[in-house]
């Protein structure tokens, strides 16, 4: 009678071939993962100073809520967790690394009559942060990192 299966050096050679695959995937994967989170906090930069500048144009001011002008999810503090609610004029709110909480890549505040100004936080250091910066400084989004750069919206409402 003749056993038929894998041999000890088939199946040896299997796990190594599997673990070679695994070597190279995975930093693949981790790549990707910061990838899109760069992405991610650039996309939300840029459609929180538009959705504030169209809600500003409809309205003709900004007061309310933050969620009123967005729903891009904001911070009170730089690498915080507490959601900013209420809109106070001048007073900035924080666009963190939403992976980890406690890292802030940028600040926004606007006025009342329409200017937003933004700016890449020189703390954040950490590759999201950084990427979302390059992208922000592609974007015309923010001029430098650390310096602010405001976006003035003009109008004076929708006339019904």
């Amino acid at each position: 009678m003749k056993r038929t299966g894998f041999t000890m050096i088939e199946l040896i050679f299997v796990i190594v071939i599997l673990g070679i695959l695994a070597a190279v995937a995975i930093p693949k994967l981790a790549a990707t993962r910061t990838d899109a989170s760069v992405s991610k906090m650039a996309t939300n930069l840029a459609t929180a100073v538009s959705d504030i500048g169209a809600h500003y144009t409809s309205q003709g001011t900004l007061n309310g809520l933050w969620t009123d002008f967005t729903n891009v999810h904001f911070e009170t503090t730089a690498g915080g967790t507490t959601a900013a609610t209420t809109f106070t004029a001048g007073t900035a709110v924080f666009l963190n690394d939403g992976t980890d909480a406690t890292k802030g890549c940028f600040s926004i505040s606007a006025t009342a009559d329409g200017n937003v100004s933004v700016t890449g936080l020189a703390a954040a250091t950490d590759a999201v942060c950084a990427g979302a910066h390059i992208a922000a400084i592609k974007n015309n989004m923010i001029i430098t990192v650390g310096t602010a750069h405001a976006h003035e919206f003009g109008g004076t409402g929708v006339v019904y």
